[in-house]
């Protein structure tokens, strides 16, 4: 090989070893299967909503989506292991509205706004409900027993942050002396079998998973936590009863797909692209009113206004009831 050769084959060696450039990279994407991290465990509603939507993303990406669940320590897991991979758009976490509350919980120093939310997908509607035998018809007699019997009635729980922790917190903040004792379990399934055998009075829960044990008779809705009526659910909205709970909702859960913010913008956007038409898509939708969860299809600037009024006013809620480890004044969270 004469000297010139040998050069330019350094030259060419040397070349195929350097990185490719951020629009070679965003243009060939995807080029190989990616990877999806559900951040709670198989079964869950976090994990339902992802694998309904997953095929869908598959068929507008042309490429397998491989789901795998790490949950624990509320979620904080899945995100800090997504957080730790590279930012190259190949690892999707999917999750709940959980990691919006970590600063005020003393979790982590992580959240979402450490991601860039692809999709958020769907939010639930919490319900308020109670044992069948409950001499309650509905939120204003609740109330009016609960105010009158203070510390009496016993509410399912799932821990601080919980879903009948936040709305628990919302009733006590409209309504003076409504004090009830909590009875925690791991996670809202148990909650509503111990509700189901009497073991508690009542407690809130979401529609998706509270709704076929109403239909049955097993146990009663006495109020939709939102504005309007719930369709199949007989129950008014709380706001009939309470018009000052207008100013915490739509509040519930809810569920997304985000990514790494340093993630190249060219692929955020095919991966945004491909999410938000698959969570529009007609099968997603029927999935969601067969869930009993309501389709959102939202990303960037909209999702992020969403989750950030969803975090100013939960964890609002939460230090009113004590049960911040950080002032939410602190980490810059608006008091709405």
């Amino acid at each position: 090989m004469t000297l010139n050769r040998r050069r330019l084959f350094v030259s060419f060696a040397a070349c195929a070893l350097l990185p490719m450039a951020p629009g070679a990279r965003a243009q060939d994407f995807p080029a190989r299967p990616l990877q999806g991290t559900i951040q709670w465990g198989a079964g869950g509603s976090t994990d339902a909503v992802t694998r309904a939507v997953a095929p869908i993303v598959e068929e507008k990406l042309g490429q397998k989506l491989v789901l795998t669940n790490r949950p624990g320590g509320t979620g904080v897991i899945g995100l800090q292991y997504v957080h730790s991979q590279r930012a190259d758009g190949y690892n999707i976490l999917f999750g709940a509205e959980n990691p919006m509350l970590y600063g005020v919980l003393g979790l982590s120093e992580l959240s979402y706004d450490d991601f860039y939310p692809l999709v958020l997908l769907a939010r639930g509607t919490p319900v308020l409900v109670a044992r069948k035998d409950a001499p309650w018809a509905d939120a204003k007699d609740l109330i009016a027993h609960v105010t009158s019997h203070p510390d009496s009635v016993k509410m399912g729980a799932t821990g601080v942050g919980g879903l009948p922790f936040v709305v628990h917190a919302m009733l006590a903040a409209e309504v003076p002396g409504f004090k009830v004792t909590q009875v925690p379990f791991d996670g809202d399934g148990p909650a509503l079998t111990a509700l189901e055998g009497g073991h508690v009075d009542f407690m809130a829960a979401v529609w998706g998973a509270a709704r076929e044990r109403i239909r049955a008779g097993r146990i009663k809705a006495l109020a939709a936590i939102a504005t309007e009526k719930i369709e199949g659910l007989d129950a008014a909205p709380i706001t009939e009863t309470l018009p000052g709970f207008t100013k915490y909702l739509p509040w519930g859960p809810f569920f997304g797909a985000f990514v790494k913010k340093e993630t190249p913008q060219p692929i955020i956007a095919k991966l945004e692209k491909a999410f938000v038409e698959a969570a529009n898509d007609p099968r997603f939708k029927e999935f969601c009113a067969n869930f009993g969860v309501v389709p959102m299809g939202i990303s960037g600037k909209a999702a992020i206004d969403f989750m950030n009024r969803w975090r100013s006013v939960t964890a609002w809620l939460l230090a009113d009831a004590g049960a911040a480890k950080v002032d939410p004044a602190k980490l810059g969270i608006p008091r709405i």
